[in-house]
């Protein structure tokens, strides 16, 4: 696997691949039991880290502190002003401080934090006071703060809602580092990655393009694979036959000897396994009364001012809702109050006799019991049902032999959450509310979620940042912001204009309160020092452009060397010539192909070392 500057990459693959692991790997806190891991002399390293401590620090400073060089240089001119040095060394500390931009470091901080939900209130509220995934979400801002020069984002979307996935989506497609990308939210990868790896069967396989193009890459692969697994399979039912028959007797011996010998070499292809673990559906509701709910003049909040007024919205079965809408605009408070867990302040609400809700939050997967087992849990739903019942459903959310048994304790969070949904769709409800129930699942469970829901007979309302399991399962969708309610005429693409513009009209009020910048000369600053770095990088990339077209028809040769070597046919005995020298070939392009890249490495490696004698 190789990562060149600026590639962005998405690593993809079942929970439990592998895919942590190997991000662990490339920070150095895993050992390699074979092979190296080689990075660019320089290269700044930045990934989100997974605990935050709860420190009395502003949310702002704790984000700057991501820029480690930042607060370095700040700290040497607080020492060298509280001793009144002045002189060369100080100068230059000025000039470093200025080159890295030190002086707009706290906007660049404030725009990411408005860019993750934080407004100019959270922004200054301290670390420990914030819950956990809050949390998170300054632990992402911190990591993209980091002047980086390779990204790791490993499910940065988890803790996001919609209007942040978007804003990070942009970010990072400005973004002039390498990324690599864990993540199960495939219209995020398709939006930011240029390359998929797909680790399956603990192995790494690379693929041109974004996620759509790598499922139709991996499909035909598959199809190739499964076509040349049963001509193989072919191959090896004779071989053993003919041991089978001959292997007793003296005169067929060394045959059968040398059949054994050939079966043993024979690489074997595994078969293409492309079914989703995940099969279930929603039973039809047991009830469908012609309404199923309806507000009225519904006001609600949590004390002092309503978050939501004046609400009129009615739901039949059949509907299938997205809710959109700012952070903090009232989505979930909305479902709170359909459910019965928040009582509005003012109007009312009619829900229909029969009306029986299936309510997925993440206090939902807090509720259940750890000490109890997803059959316990079932059985509690249905007293007198048979457990092989039980078992039969629950394999569809690939819950499989003693697993069922298990304590939910020692479930993944992701097993948690896929409990959680078995206990709904068990239970047949004509209304579904789901806030966020994408959360810790992979792309077969959200796939398996997105078709059950598309069939569900009754009435869905959703929130959720996975625009994928979105458009699939919704067929309109309802706006939540500034305390209304009310329908929203387009698409997600018009949606995600639509959030830029009101997230720039906030910006622009805040704007007004906050000190206004010289721009006229941090832009003539910023330009001279990208024509210093322009001059000192020409020369080396007419050196990378000529590695480039060097390694452009060696991969492709490579490829096609591959290729037919992955065929059964290229090992008969009609093509040992072509096979010998096919593998000599590619080995020497193999050799030639290494070369050219540590070549390319290096040169970006000495453009590195001749802008930092630019800078110091």
């Amino acid at each position: 696997m190789n990562v060149h500057p600026g590639q962005k990459v998405g690593l993809v693959g079942p929970n439990g691949s592998g895919k942590s692991s190997l991000f662990a790997l490339v920070r150095g806190e895993l050992h390699a039991d074979a092979g190296e891991v080689d990075l660019p002399p320089r290269w700044v390293m930045s990934h989100v880290a997974q605990e935050t401590p709860a420190v009395e620090r502003a949310a702002l400073e704790f984000v700057m502190d991501g820029d480690e060089e930042l607060r370095e240089i700040e700290r040497e001119i607080a020492i060298a002003e509280a001793a009144h040095e002045e002189g060369i060394h100080l100068a230059n500390l000025h000039a470093r401080y200025e080159e890295i931009g030190g002086y707009q470091a706290r906007a660049r901080g404030q725009t990411l934090l408005a860019g993750l939900g934080f407004d100019e209130a959270a922004q200054s509220r301290v670390v420990a006071r914030f819950s956990g995934g809050w949390r998170m979400r300054l632990n992402l801002a911190r990591a993209l703060m980091c002047r980086a020069d390779l990204l790791l984002l490993d499910e940065p979307t988890n803790h996001l809602d919609l209007d942040a996935v978007l804003w990070l989506e942009d970010w990072l497609g400005a973004f002039p580092g390498a990324v690599i990308l864990i993540t199960h939210d495939r219209e995020f990868l398709d939006a930011v990655v240029g390359g998929i790896v797909h680790v399956e069967n603990r192995k790494l396989n690379a693929y041109a393009g974004n996620y759509s193009a790598f499922e139709t890459q991996r499909a035909a692969r598959l199809g190739q694979q499964q076509a040349a697994y049963e001509k193989q399979q072919r191959v090896v039912a004779h071989l053993e036959a003919f041991i089978t028959r001959f292997r007793a007797k003296a005169t067929k011996a060394r045959q059968a000897q040398s059949r054994i010998r050939a079966l043993e070499k024979l690489e074997r292809i595994a078969a293409a396994h492309v079914d989703s673990p995940f099969y279930f559906a929603f039973k039809a509701p047991a009830e469908k009364p012609r309404q199923l709910f309806r507000l009225e003049d519904v006001s609600v909040g949590y004390g002092g001012a309503p978050v939501l007024s004046g609400v009129e919205w009615s739901v039949l079965p059949g509907d299938a809702i997205g809710l959109l809408g700012p952070n903090g605009a009232g989505k979930s408070t909305l479902l709170k109050a359909i459910v019965g867990d928040l009582v509005p302040t003012a109007g009312e609400i009619h829900r229909a006799q029969g009306l029986r809700i299936g309510y997925f939050a993440q206090h939902q997967v807090d509720q259940l019991r750890l000490d109890e087992s997803a059959l316990w849990h079932l059985a509690r739903l249905a007293p007198g049902e048979r457990e092989q019942s039980f078992r039969d459903f629950l394999g569809g959310f690939d819950f499989r032999g003693d697993q069922v048994s298990q304590k939910v304790a020692s479930l993944s969070g992701g097993e948690k959450a896929r409990l959680a949904l078995a206990l709904i769709v068990w239970q047949r409800p004509n209304l579904l509310l789901l806030d966020e129930p994408t959360n810790h699942l992979d792309i077969e469970m959200r796939e398996a979620l997105a078709q059950a829901l598309t069939d569900f007979e009754g009435a869905l309302i959703v929130v959720a940042h996975d625009r994928h399991l979105l458009s699939a399962a919704t067929d309109q969708w309802m706006l939540v912001a500034d305390g209304k309610v009310a329908p929203f005429e387009g698409d997600l693409d018009d949606y995600k204009q639509w959030a830029r513009e009101y997230h720039a009209r906030g910006t622009r009020r805040e704007g007004r309160e906050t000190p206004s910048v010289n721009r006229r000369e941090e832009r003539r600053s910023e330009a001279s020092v990208r024509q210093r770095e322009a001059a000192a990088r020409k020369p080396f990339e007419k050196r990378l452009a000529a590695i480039e077209a060097q390694l452009a028809p060696l991969a492709r040769e490579s490829a096609e060397a591959e290729a037919w070597l992955a065929l059964p046919d290229a090992y008969e005995e009609a093509n040992r010539e072509r096979l010998q020298s096919t593998l000599k070939r590619r080995a020497e392009l193999l050799d030639r192909i290494s070369g050219l890249e540590d070549d390319w490495l290096w040169t970006q490696a000495e453009i590195e070392k001749e802008l930092d004698k630019l800078k110091g």
